[in-house]
């Protein structure tokens, strides 16, 4: 017959086994924000609709940049890459909110609208939500960034703030959904 207090150890040493045995499959860090299945990722140079042509240019670099920033995945080209991040910017407008008495524009917005597709190698979405049906591979991204002529501020700095936002929100559906 065993002893009690023998038998006692025993079952203190076996439950923190046990206990741990149930989060196995869990992954700690940032990077289990992240998809396991993608390592690498091509960020073409992003198509603008708008008759600013620098925006595209300007988001690309801003994505490049949030993306390897935030996330474990490295840039590469289109032929190594284990995912394409594919973006087209198909509307920007600049419209006046608030007017002095003369007319003259006192507080000024821009918005940008913008359609992504992130698609692996056989053209499987790898943005996952719920808002859109099965199958969807384009989604929308829109920013508002107001700004005052007479501050100082300017469309530039106000796009350059958009566009930044624009990034962090795409690179935001980046993660993996619990």
């Amino acid at each position: 017959m065993i002893p009690r207090l023998t038998l006692l150890r025993f079952f203190c040493l076996l439950l923190p086994l046990l206990a741990t045995t149930g989060c196995f499959g869990y992954r700690f860090g940032t990077k289990t924000l992240f998809r396991p299945d993608v390592r690498t990722i091509h960020i073409p140079m992003i198509r603008s609709d708008s008759f600013r042509a620098e925006i595209g240019a300007l988001l690309t670099e801003a994505l490049q940049k949030d993306v390897e920033r935030r996330t474990p995945y490295k840039i590469v080209d289109a032929a190594s890459a284990d995912s394409a991040l594919v973006c087209r910017l198909t509307k920007d407008t600049k419209r006046v909110v608030g007017e002095t008495s003369t007319d003259e524009p006192r507080l000024l917005e821009t918005v940008l609208n913008v359609e992504i597709s992130w698609t692996d190698r056989r053209g499987m979405p790898l943005v996952e939500t719920r808002f859109l049906p099965p199958g969807e591979v384009t989604y929308y991204f829109s920013e508002r960034t107001s700004f005052v002529p007479e501050a100082g501020q300017s469309i530039s700095t106000a796009l350059q703030r958009a566009v930044e936002r624009l990034a962090n929100h795409i690179v935001d559906q980046m993660e993996a959904r619990w």
